[in-house]
């Protein structure tokens, strides 16, 4: 996957360059507010969320501008997530890709601080001319990621996980979970192209139903991780699901049918695409490699 892996690097630089411009680093009275917010969004990460979108946004021949905003708007949302996911009061984590997490570089009250200025950041990026010359297609595009990031998607998955460590699911319940906590995000990240490029219907739910079947893949992988991995190459705490008691694919698959699921998975989101060209090899490339990564 030499030519994922370039991909990804190109794609890494170009965003993190606009979400860099976006995030002055100013001598103010808030100078600890974004200095909070650059160190939990910059200098990490795999973006591969952004490179999703930039990827869905290259099929419809959409200014590559215009999807390295949306793809930066992501990772902000994407790491105010992270921030708060790693409070005490959530996962209660240390460390966040192999450094400390917010709240531990700083204070609690400034991650949570961080994480809600991460968020609406996002949507400011989105809400601009420069995303988008068409104001409702901005419109689209910010009405879909507060569905994908609020009560029906990644912050009502989260409620959900927060109960799962006293409440017994079963194999429905935890696929239900993972889609709203992690692939609805995953599904905003392949639409958006589609939004920016304004295709019609049966390409926008070829990306959807890839992106489906790749969030539960990436989130099987990552309960691997967090089951089997070594913390050093994840670069975060592992064992932490089986110490709070929550259920995971892993812990009711087992290992090996875990695996076997998520290939299944990856395979399905493959065949999702079977509507676009060589084109969208790299999404292809994106859900073989979510199986087979190890961090």
């Amino acid at each position: 996957m030499a030519d994922l892996t370039t991909a990804i690097a190109d794609c890494v630089q170009d965003v993190e360059r606009i979400m860099d411009l976006l995030l002055p680093n100013e001598d103010d009275a808030e100078a600890r507010l974004r200095e909070a917010m650059r160190y939990s969004s910059l200098g990490g990460g795999k973006r591969l969320r952004a490179f999703i979108a930039c990827q869905s946004a290259r099929l419809f021949g959409v200014d590559p501008r215009c999807a390295v905003r949306v793809g930066a708007a992501i990772e902000f949302m994407h790491a105010y997530s992270l921030v708060h996911d790693d409070l005490p009061a959530m996962d209660d984590s240390d460390t966040r890709r192999g450094r400390p997490s917010c709240h531990v570089q700083f204070d609690e009250a400034t991650a949570i601080l961080a994480g809600d200025a991460l968020q609406t950041l996002a949507f400011s990026v989105l809400a601009e001319p420069e995303t988008h010359s068409d104001a409702m297609v901005r419109v689209e595009l910010m009405s879909e990621l507060a569905k994908a990031a609020g009560v029906q998607g990644m912050a009502g998955g989260q409620m959900i996980d927060l109960l799962a460590e006293t409440t017994e699911f079963d194999i429905g319940a935890i696929t239900r979970l993972q889609r709203m906590k992690t692939g609805e995000i995953f599904g905003f990240c392949a639409v958006s192209g589609a939004i920016l490029g304004r295709s019609g219907e049966r390409a926008y739910m070829a990306l959807h139903n890839y992106a489906q079947e790749l969030g539960l893949a990436f989130q099987i992988a990552d309960d691997l991780l967090d089951a089997v991995g070594d913390e050093e190459a994840v670069g975060k705490p592992v064992g932490q699901d089986v110490t709070a008691g929550k259920a995971t694919f892993v812990s009711i698959l087992g290992p090996d049918r875990a695996r076997s699921q998520a290939k299944l998975l990856s395979e399905q989101a493959i065949r999702a695409l079977d509507l676009f060209d060589e084109s969208a090899d790299l999404l292809r490339d994106v859900a073989r490699y979510v199986v087979e990564r190890d961090r």
